[in-house]
């Protein structure tokens, strides 16, 4: 598998993110990225991103975690961040980056762990629980959702699928910018462009559309289906946080607490925020998460 690797320089001098890079094999010839923060005897919260984004996302975030003793753990999805990027964008599947999150869990051994999944991070990190029950306690969703070809695709999402595919520019920082409702600094938007030095390292970032199973054929369908039957029984704690503001995922929290046992009760919330609610409100939704874990 032919694969990029960003050069190191690209990610000197990040605005708010001093942590030690990590990586790990995960197969497929491939190297992830990773933070791994807080105390070593913290409870794991494994930070899952989506598209465009990659750990830069969750520094707000992980210093509030570390501080309530928590273990932070934010990878960087193949193809985007310092992990390494595929050429190709037939390399990219939804199971394969379902199975190098896997591998990284498990390379880990992460226990009693708790899931914060966003956008794609979602999409992986549902998954990913659903198929490893027993590592996981808990799990937070934000701004995401488990697509199984059986729910309406809105307009503005067939809009950025072609979008991604079509358009001769993919302006990363731009685009995070565009779903926050905050205003980006132009440093924090040059750290999101910063592990695509050229459109050779975009392939996994503009390929992500393309994977969403909203087609009944699509190959993701019957393990997504699966998962979602064990979300169906799951009663473990799950939690939604979601930016009200989003106008593709904005409500997307409805259908997981009605689907969920373990949502009953919860304090779920919608609050001010857009799509990367990450970027708007981290330290709130750090808190909201740490105080959960807590009661």
């Amino acid at each position: 598998m032919e694969a990029l690797r960003t050069p190191d320089a690209r990610f000197a001098d990040l605005p708010d993110y001093p942590f030690q890079p990590r990586y790990t094999d995960v197969g497929d010839g491939l190297r992830m990225h990773y933070l791994d923060e807080g105390p070593r005897g913290g409870a794991p919260v494994l930070l899952l991103h989506g598209e465009p984004t990659w750990s830069f996302l969750y520094r707000k975030m992980i210093p509030v975690l570390a501080s309530a003793g928590l273990r932070p753990i934010a990878p960087d999805l193949i193809g985007f961040g310092r992990s390494d990027k595929p050429v190709s964008a037939r390399e990219y599947t939804y199971a394969r980056h379902v199975g190098w999150v896997r591998a990284l869990v498990e390379t880990l051994d992460l226990r009693d762990a708790t899931l914060f999944g966003q956008d794609w991070g979602s999409l992986v990190g549902l998954r990913l629980a659903a198929e490893n029950e027993a590592r996981f306690a808990r799990i937070v969703i934000g701004n995401g959702g488990l697509p199984t070809a059986q729910q309406r695709v809105p307009p503005a999402f067939r809009v950025w699928r072609a979008f991604a595919r079509y358009s001769p520019v993919f302006p990363v920082g731009r685009i995070v910018a565009s779903g926050c409702v905050t205003r980006l600094a132009p440093a924090v938007r040059g750290a999101y462009d910063a592990p695509f030095p050229s459109r050779a390292y975009q392939a996994g970032a503009r390929v992500f559309p393309a994977l969403v199973p909203t087609d009944e054929r699509d190959p993701a369908v019957p393990a997504n289906r699966a998962a979602w039957d064990v979300l169906g029984r799951w009663e473990k704690p799950f939690l939604t946080l979601f930016g009200k503001n989003d106008p593709i995922l904005g409500k997307a929290d409805a259908a997981l607490q009605s689907h969920v046992p373990g949502a009953r009760g919860q304090p779920h919330e919608r609050f001010w925020g857009g799509h990367f609610v990450q970027e708007d409100r981290g330290d709130h939704l750090a808190a909201a998460i740490a105080k959960w874990m807590g009661r």
